[in-house]
């Protein structure tokens, strides 16, 4: 590492580490998070690991802990905290809940989170699923092994049944074996996706289900089924860990059927599995707001706040604090320390090219952590002068974020589904044409209830002789193909002149239903196109910023602005090959996928 001042004035003009960093996303939570001053809030993170304490030495079995804060005052910057350090650690393991797509399946959706969750690699580098069945089968044996020694291709249905048995009798009190087995099936390097997936509630195919032992969920009875499957993954859980299950981001204005905001519905949901499994800390973060107009309302609310707070709190949640002169240090410090380390660079004083003096007079105001890295980035001199687009440097970020987790968001249908919608949002917006075709509207599709869920939504241009139906599906199995693609050719039921499936995965060529299905859509002038990472990145990056721009404090027309200055829509290749008319045209047929599929291509290749 060198001292060199225009070596790092350089580095400066080029590089800020502030720039785009106002808001945690769920991979820093579970992957690398921003620097991180242990002292900062420190009252909130200790009550959880307090709370792991008690239970782990039997004074408590269950424990409820509600941060909150105003926004920016750094409530996910508390989470991420908390899941790095019980990463650490070997008495507990952590479950994450930030998205809630329907209010009315929440206890499937949270089954949904918790296996996500427990998907995430330990500080013994193997998934939370791994060390558990490693848990039960260690008890059952009595052995010591680590989990390494299980992993395997070696795992057979025999083998599955005959620990699935000798763990039941162990533990007598586990009423689903087939919860047992589906967590030993993890340990399989053959079978642990299918695990995975049946641990959250999805269909197998038949053939997959029936080589692993394992039934396919009722979806008839999917909530009722899945709050059970919920309060036995936990119960099994806290036998050997205790988890601490985090509800964030409880603030939007999303209202279920029956009148209860995501806040009420979360509380509401803690309340019951606070009364009804072994052991576990329960944290809600919200804004101050939510809990006084909202979780204060609830139906029987006494009883709901008593499973929301803890004791030493005397009911009241715990509120986070803006920083003092202090901390504003300590943290710009921290920051900088990790930058200059990462860059080789000893800097002049720890602080540089900040003044502590007028750092430590910010910190008279009690600022928020935000408004504290918002100033840091917009104050971080000698730097180039911040573009004319404001929008641009949480792009930049965003874009980055977005090529280290695109393996897993490239089957995100929600996620997909919004990325798109941001996009032709963006050309209706200022009327553009594109592939002859000039953009009025995106609209939502009005659908019975035995239609719901299917179909996505329907792009409408040049005088509504347009309208596009779009299918997102990137299930890799199941009946639903076949249920949504019957909907995307039925254009007369839909208000349709085309159909459009977008998907990166085969379709099994003996399922005859899904292949009529094809067969039809291409004959009435649809199109299958493949979805790519590579085509959606940049869409993915400006609609996450779009659905948080308050947080971003940036307004809608400043980012649809930078979509038209950036040309992030109109030159999308993805977004070119749904307007794109496939009359007179053959797409590509990739090998092995029985079916025309049209590639996007470049606007340089569009010919």
């Amino acid at each position: 590492m060198t001292t060199n001042i225009s070596n790092i004035d350089e580095l400066i003009k080029t590089q800020n580490p502030f720039a785009g960093h106002l808001v945690v996303k769920p991979q820093q939570i579970w992957g690398k998070s921003f620097p991180d001053v242990p002292s900062i809030n420190a009252h909130a993170s200790n009550a959880v690991f307090d709370a792991v304490e008690k239970i782990c030495k039997g004074q408590r079995t269950t424990v409820g802990i509600t941060i909150t804060a105003e926004r920016g005052l750094g409530k996910s910057h508390i989470i991420s905290r908390i899941r790095h350090q019980l990463q650490t650690r070997e008495d507990s393991l952590f479950i994450y809940m930030s998205k809630y797509d329907n209010l009315n399946q929440i206890k499937y959706e949270f089954l949904q989170s918790i296996a996500s969750s427990l998907r995430a690699f330990s500080n013994q580098k193997v998934m939370q699923w791994q060390e558990i069945a490693t848990a039960l089968i260690n008890e059952s044996r009595k052995w010591n092994h680590p989990p390494e020694k299980y992993i395997s291709n070696k795992f057979s249905t025999k083998v599955v049944e005959q620990l699935t048995k000798e763990i039941l009798l162990i533990r007598t009190n586990i009423n689903n074996p087939y919860i047992v087995k589906a967590i030993l099936w993890t340990l399989s390097t053959d079978y642990v996706v299918y695990a995975n997936r049946w641990l959250s509630g999805l269909e197998l195919t038949p053939e997959e289900a029936k080589a692993m032992g394992l039934p396919n969920p009722k979806q008839a009875d999917r909530e009722i089924e899945s709050l059970r499957n919920v309060r036995q993954i936990l119960d099994i859980t806290s036998y050997y860990r205790v988890p601490v299950i985090c509800f964030d981001e409880l603030d939007n204005a999303d209202v279920a059927d029956n009148g209860l905001t995501t806040a009420q519905v979360i509380g509401s949901l803690v309340k019951d599995l606070y009364n009804n499994i072994k052991s576990g800390v329960f944290l809600l973060a919200m804004y101050s707001e939510t809990w006084n107009d909202q979780i204060r309302f609830l139906p029987q609310a006494e009883a709901a706040i008593d499973r929301l707070v803890s004791e030493k709190s005397d009911r009241q949640p715990i509120e986070l604090q803006g920083l003092n002169s202090d901390e504003i240090v300590a943290l710009v410090k921290k920051w900088l320390q990790e930058f200059y380390q990462e860059h080789q660079q000893i800097p002049p004083h720890p602080l540089y090219p900040f003044n502590e003096n007028k750092l430590r007079e910010f910190g008279k105001q009690k600022p928020t952590i935000r408004t504290v890295l918002k100033w840091c980035g917009e104050n971080f001199i000698p730097a180039i002068p911040p573009p004319l687009n404001p929008v641009k440097r949480f792009f930049q970020s965003e874009l980055a974020n977005i090529e280290t987790s695109i393996n897993s968001l490239i089957d995100d249908e929600l996620a997909i589904t919004a990325a798109l919608k941001v996009g032709f949002l963006g050309l209706a917006k200022y009327g553009v044409e594109v592939e002859s075709v000039k953009i009025e509207g995106v609209e939502e599709i009005i659908t019975t209830k035995a239609d719901q869920g299917y179909l996505n939504f329907r792009i409408v241009g040049n005088n509504r002789k347009v309208k596009i139906g779009i299918l997102i599906l990137q299930r890799p199995s199941g009946a639903f193909i076949g249920a949504a693609l019957k909907r995307l050719i039925h254009y007369e039921k839909f208000d349709f002149t085309r159909g459009c499936l977008i998907r990166s995965k085969k379709i099994n060529p003996g399922a005859s239903v899904p292949q009529q299905c094809l067969k039809n859509l291409k004959e009435q002038t649809g199109k299958w196109i493949l979805l790519r990472g590579e085509d959606i990145k940049s869409l993915l990056a400006i609609s996450s910023i779009y659905y948080n721009c308050r947080n971003y404090e940036l307004t809608e027309e400043q980012i649809f602005e930078f979509i038209k200055e950036e040309k992030i829509a109109i030159n999308n290749p993805l977004i070119r090959e749904i307007l794109c008319n496939p009359s007179g045209q053959e797409p590509t047929d990739l090998t092995g996928y029985g079916f025309p599929v049209a590639i996007p291509k470049s606007i340089d290749n569009a010919e």
